[in-house]
Formats: structure tokens, sequence, C-alpha cells
């Protein structure tokens, strides 16, 4: 096609965002911004009875999140189908006028009667066209199908698939009671909407013949088509929420980096070489929808969470303060008023974080003492000898002039010579102390975040653990 590029995503409100669609929306949003088109968000929303406003705000809320910008869409006008019904009225007015479609009376207690027998005959239903000559004034409109020749879907993923006519039956475009159906609906708003490249789950490759035979019988040119394939669990089934957490929010929720989860999700059936982590500029160079692979793809969440740990190591402290907020909350922690301090916090803790939920959990010793102590260390460090070793400790730290970790470790390396042990022991003591555990940022960056006060309070706290001095 020589018109500029246009492609939608157009989503049913009828749940929160699956990482399924998430990556649809992908998909679309990297072939638009890497060829200059537009991308557009439509909400495909006349299924009343599961469709809901909040929905539809949650899945918006996920795009933003994952930074999938729209050049048109909610909240403008136009854009949720069920502000277009005159419009799908007028489109299947102008079938019936021109003898593309005809209504059918056939009641849909004897419809059901036909599709159960054909079921347990193990065969697809198919309407065996007995209004199509009636020339019925009303009921349910049908789209005429050919009898006979076959549609070829010439797939930029799959390659051509064949759809003979002979196993298509003459679909229904408008219920009895005046609702369009879904497949008529899409037609119509692609047309209008100008879109040139439909790239959807190829669960819908089976409605495309249907589709392109109604874009015919209305006389518009057909779109190209993409048909991305399924996002497998590990037992290679479809992906559902028996395999975990399956849904956007979900992952927002565990702490996953959103440009972790982007990353992630292109890389679900798209490669390049074999790079594995990407900025979105590279994604946006790099991506053709023709690379795409015809397989499914398997959701490895290990895999996920490594790559957030890597966009996670990749932020300064600054950043993870901000985006770790909405979890210190959660987790009913209070931040320092000092920001400097709170993203140095985060700088010591992020190397072993995989989300920002284990990042905070991580730095929590630096917002609460410990209630208790590692059982095992206490054991070993939390002695008669460990008080001493405190108190001396505390002696030297206590008439320290500058509470920085190199200052810090001055003041442990003359303490350790003067004792004839190693640094190790006494930082294990230390880090026990201060953080209830064995294991640790550096002692020294941690004896200077929590401040010369809260510090020595901690250390005055396991000694009095310890009981009696060497």
């Amino acid at each position: 096609m020589t018109s500029p590029v246009r492609v939608r995503f157009a989503p049913s409100p009828t749940g929160h965002l699956h990482v399924g669609g998430a990556r649809t929306a992908l998909f679309n949003w990297l072939f638009a911004r890497h060829s200059g088109g537009a991308f557009i968000l439509r909400i495909e929303d006349t299924d009343r009875s599961r469709s809901t406003d909040e929905n539809i705000a949650s899945i918006v809320d996920a795009l933003r999140w994952l930074g999938l910008d729209w050049d048109e869409g909610p909240p403008a006008p136009g854009y949720r189908q069920t502000e277009r019904l005159e419009t799908y009225r007028a489109h299947a007015e102008r079938l019936r006028a021109a003898g593309r479609a005809y209504h059918c009376d056939c009641p849909p207690e004897e419809l059901d009667r036909q599709r159960r027998a054909a079921q347990q005959r193990g065969e697809t239903f198919r309407y065996s066209g007995r209004c199509r000559e009636r020339g019925l004034a009303a009921g349910a409109l049908r789209l005429r199908i050919p009898t006979e020749g076959a549609t070829i879907v010439d797939d930029l993923i799959h390659g051509p698939v064949t759809f003979e006519h002979g196993q298509l039956d003459d679909w229904i475009l408008v219920r009895t009671d005046g609702t369009p159906t879904y497949n008529f609906c899409v037609v119509v708003d692609d047309v209008s909407m100008r879109i040139t490249h439909v790239i959807r789950g190829n669960d819908h490759l089976s409605n495309t013949p249907k589709q392109i035979l109604c874009y015919e019988a209305l006389e518009y040119a057909a779109p190209a088509f993409a048909h991305v394939s399924m996002i497998l669990g590990t037992d290679r089934s479809r992906l559902s929420k028996r395999h975990g957490a399956t849904s956007v929010q979900a992952f927002r929720d565990a702490g996953i980096l959103a440009d972790a989860l982007v990353n992630y999700l292109a890389r679900l059936g798209w490669s390049h070489g074999d790079q594995e982590i990407f900025t979105r500029d590279e994604l946006i160079a790099l991506f053709d929808i023709k690379d795409v692979a015809s397989s499914g793809a398997v959701f490895d969440a290990t895999k996920l969470e490594w790559l957030s740990h890597e966009y996670l190591k990749a932020r300064d402290g600054a950043a993870l303060a901000v985006l770790a907020a909405p979890f210190l909350r959660a987790a009913g922690l209070t931040p320092p008023a000092d920001g400097a301090r709170l993203a140095a916090i985060f700088e010591t803790v992020k190397e072993r974080a995989r989300t920002l939920v284990e990042l905070v959990a991580r730095a929590r010793f630096y917002f609460e003492p410990p209630s208790v102590y590692e059982p095992k260390a206490a054991r070993e460090f939390l002695t008669p000898e460990g008080a001493g070793r405190l108190d001396r400790l505390l002696a030297r730290l206590g008439t320290e002039r500058e509470w920085s970790p190199p200052a810090i470790e001055r003041a442990y390396r003359a303490l350790t010579a003067e004792l004839g042990i190693e640094l190790v022991e006494l930082a294990q003591l230390a880090r026990l102390a201060l953080t209830g555990g064995t294991a640790s940022p550096p002692i020294f960056d941690v004896l200077a975040l929590l401040g010369r006060e809260e510090a020595l309070a901690r250390l005055r706290r396991a000694r009095a653990a310890a009981g009696g001095g060497a």
C-alpha cells in the first residue's frame, strides 16, 4: 500500500489487559512508529453484557503504564463501537439494497438445534441458506457468500492461507434485535478509520475470509493482514490464569518494570540476532512484522524477572525512588524526607533485586530496626565476646567526627587491628546488629545511610541482647 501506515489496537473491555493483548498492541505500536504511521486505539464494546467503563479505564491505564501512546482514540469521541451504531446501520442498508445481504427469519431455537446436531456428527455448523432467496423484509441480516471458489488470505506472517467458500456460511451482519455483529463492525471500523494493516492474534485468522468477503461486498479494498501466534504457557497450552499472572496490572503490581515487560513481550516471537535487551528506540528501528515467527511463543516468568533485574540495575537511585514510592507505601514504610538519601539507599540494594517489590523488601532494614536477629548468626555473634567487641565499636564510632563510609571504614580497620581480628568478623557482627541478618550491602555504606544516631542505637540494642562483656 502506498498510503501512510495506519494500524489499530481494538480490545474488548471485558476484563484487564492480558499480556497477549499487550503484545498485540506493542507490535502494532512498533510497526506504526517504525514506519512513521499512526497507531489508533479503538474500543470494541458492543458486548454490553460484559463491557464496562471500569474495564476501559483499566485497559487505558495499562497501555499508558507500558508507554504505548496512541495517535487517535479515547477520550476523543467516535472510537467506541457503541458510538458508531448509525455508521453500521448505513453500511448494512447498502449491502441489503445492493443484494449482497438478505434477511433471515430462521428461529434461533431451530438454528441451535441444527448446531447441536452438527456437533454430534463431528461437523462444523453452517447455515443452510434457507432464507437466501426468500426476499424477506425483516429478520437478521446475513451476508451473501459466493457458493463457489475460495478466498486467499495473504498473511504477512503465515503466507497465503486458502479458505474454500464451501466451508463458509452466510454469516450474520446484524442480529434480529438490530445490533451489529463483531465481524461486521470490524470491517466497517477498519474502512472508516483507513486502517492499512490489521495486526492481531491468530485466533482471528478464521474470521478473516468472512471479513475480506465483506470488504468486497462493500467494494472497499481490504487491508494487509498479519496474524500473531498465541502466547503459550510452559505446558505449551494457551497462556491462562492457571499458569500464573497474565494481566499487565498483575505484573505491574508484582513490581516488574514497564520497560522490562515491553522488552520481554517484543521478544516473544520476534528477534534480532542474539540480542536480548533493547531500548525503545532500538525496538522501533529494528522491528518488522514480517520478522515475527509463525509458531507460538512460550511465556517464561523467570526470563521476565531476569530482564526486570537488568533494567532495575540500570536505573539510578533517584529513578528507583520514584518507581518504588507506591511499593514503599504498600509495605507500610515511610521514606525519609531527604530524597538524596532515599536514592542512595536504593543504590545499595538494587544489584540483587529482580522487582520493585524485592527492592523495597531488601531495603526494609533502612526504614525500621530488626525486630529479631537471625537465630544461627545470633548464636555465633551475640556472645559475651561479641558484647565486648560491640562495646569497643560503640566507643570508637561514638567519637568519630566524620560520618561517612571512608571515615567509618578507617575506624573499623583501626579497631580490628587493635583487637587482632579479621575485618569480616567485626563487619558481620555489626551487620547482624544493624539489619538482623548477615547479608546486606557494604556495611560502611549501611552505617553511613542509617545515620549516626540510628546506627549507634541499633548497635547498643544488639549489645544488650549479647549479654555480659568480654
